[in-house]
């Protein structure tokens, strides 16, 4: 039978309005596994109700009440582990490595945005009025519309409110059409379970088709006063421009087109073990996945052997078999799009240096790429999934030149034993984030996380997000009556 939920309104599972529901798919399967409510525009305004309602009484709430429910989230979180493992593998398709990582993250988000609550927040200014003293006060700033996307959904949907919660706005989040249950109702769950009072945070699950009149509805709503969104590039634009029309702030992050550079003193088997971690974990399906990887051209005889070898041995298919390195994407028709761009990128010229072909349903093969020219798709476009192009330089400024050849600026890996020389280099790649002597997957809750051009704008983590989700307010107080000139 499959799994049904309703949406998570005022602290109650209710059904949508009109009494609608769309069907959760088992990508591996292709079988429904949930059925959830399909919101509409009166569902969305029933969520912002709720949220504003709330929010007086939990923007005053004592910090360390709300500090103790966000640490027993960030517990029942931890002890959901393998049921978590087991709903991610049925709606998203994920191995069982990749949800506890999935878990774990999501409970050190709810920990470090307790800390948050309590830390310091704002300044104590210097007056131009003898006497006077003068504050910069961090305010919450109401009703914040959160996006929560499928491809991480626990890290994400815990991201997508742990700060707005955690600095004493309210929330209503849309849920991801492919993993409404683990992006959103799972989050609900636990922070209910924690305590959090109804209504502070609410969920929306909609139809993939009614999902633009969902997101119009939520962020042109007067009550919501911020934007978080993560997600693709295009949704991103559209987001962020409906949020820019309305005067409203926005975090976004969105899409990558990474890239793995491989230096000439880089440690070779160092350099392909995280490369293959870079591509091909979640198949791909992750905003920070290497989709370019850069070898210097001394070096690119042995790592394009070695690196192919394993490749090849990366097993793919069912996300319950332990062995399974490289599940199903998230639909079939995902897999066919990454098929799609390998042909296109092939017809033009590139070679397959490992995998290709047609995919079985949803599942890929981990496939690699070489000699892609600049007229092919994937040349600019972003694989998320199980594809990678391989391509060598002769020194940094051809590497440099190409790892910045994209709209896109999420985040760079440099394989390097010379810490020095890879600063030098990252210095000069225009990305939000930048690991050296490792590959481009990375997330750490104290961290800011986001991405500049095309991968969007602000900050994720540590005191940037609080900083996100809460506005500078000016206060002073004189201890002196002033003199007026009449």
């Amino acid at each position: 039978m499959p799994v049904t939920r309703d949406l998570f309104i005022g602290g109650k599972d209710v059904p949508a309005a009109s009494g609608r529901t769309t069907d959760d798919i088992d990508p591996y399967t292709g079988a429904v596994y949930a059925t959830v409510a399909a919101a509409g525009p009166d569902d969305v305004r029933r969520a912002v109700d709720a949220a504003d309602a709330a929010f007086d009484a939990w923007a005053a709430l004592d910090p360390f009440a709300r500090r103790a429910i966000f640490l027993r989230a960030a517990d029942l979180l931890d002890a959901r582990g393998d049921r978590v493992a087991a709903l991610m593998a049925r709606e998203t398709g994920a191995t069982r490595p990749w949800a506890h990582f999935n878990v774990a993250l999501g409970a050190n988000i709810l920990r470090e945005a307790a800390a948050a609550i309590t830390a310091p927040r704002g300044e104590v200014l210097s007056a131009q009025e003898p006497g006077a003293l003068g504050l910069a006060v961090r305010e919450p700033l109401g009703v914040v519309a959160a996006f929560a996307p499928w491809n991480a959904p626990v890290i994400l949907g815990v991201r997508a409110v742990a700060a707005p919660l955690a600095a004493g706005n309210t929330v209503v989040v849309k849920a991801g059409e492919d993993a409404p249950l683990a992006c959103g109702l799972l989050v609900a769950d636990v922070l209910r379970e924690a305590g959090l009072p109804d209504g502070v945070l609410n969920v929306i699950t909609n139809a993939p088709a009614d999902a633009a009149e969902i997101a119009t509805a939520l962020i042109s709503d007067d009550r919501v006063r911020a934007v978080n969104f993560t997600g693709s590039t295009a949704v991103g634009r559209i987001i962020g421009e409906l949020a820019a029309r309305h005067l409203k702030p926005a975090v976004l992050e969105l899409g990558g087109k990474n890239a793995i550079v491989v230096l000439a003193d880089a440690d070779v088997d160092h350099a392909v073990d995280a490369a293959c971690f870079g591509v091909f974990m979640n198949a791909g399906q992750i905003c920070m996945s290497g989709d370019r990887v850069l070898v210097h051209e001394s070096l690119a005889e042995e790592f394009s052997a070695k690196f192919a070898a394993k490749v090849a041995t990366l097993p793919a298919g069912d996300p319950a078999d332990p062995r399974t390195v490289v599940g199903p994407l998230v639909t079939a028709s995902a897999a066919r799009r990454v098929a799609g761009l390998v042909g296109d990128a092939v017809g033009k010229g590139a070679t397959v240096l490992v995998g290709g072909g047609d995919p079985v349903g949803a599942v890929h093969p981990a496939t690699v790429l070489t000699d892609v020219p600049d007229s092919a798709e994937l040349h600019r476009t972003e694989a998320f999934g199980p594809l990678c192009v391989l391509a060598a330089f002769p020194d940094d400024d051809a590497a440099v030149a190409a790892a910045n050849d994209t709209e896109n600026g999420l985040t760079c890996g440099i394989i390097t034993e010379n810490a020095t020389h890879g600063l030098a280099v990252a210095r000069r790649v225009r990305t939000g984030i930048v690991h050296i002597n490792d590959q481009t997957v990375g997330d750490e809750p104290q961290a800011p996380f986001g991405g500049v051009k095309a991968s969007g704008y602000g900050r994720f983590g540590g005191r940037w997000g609080i900083e996100a989700f809460s506005s500078t307010r000016w206060v002073t107080i004189a201890t002196r009556h002033a003199h007026y000139p009449f």
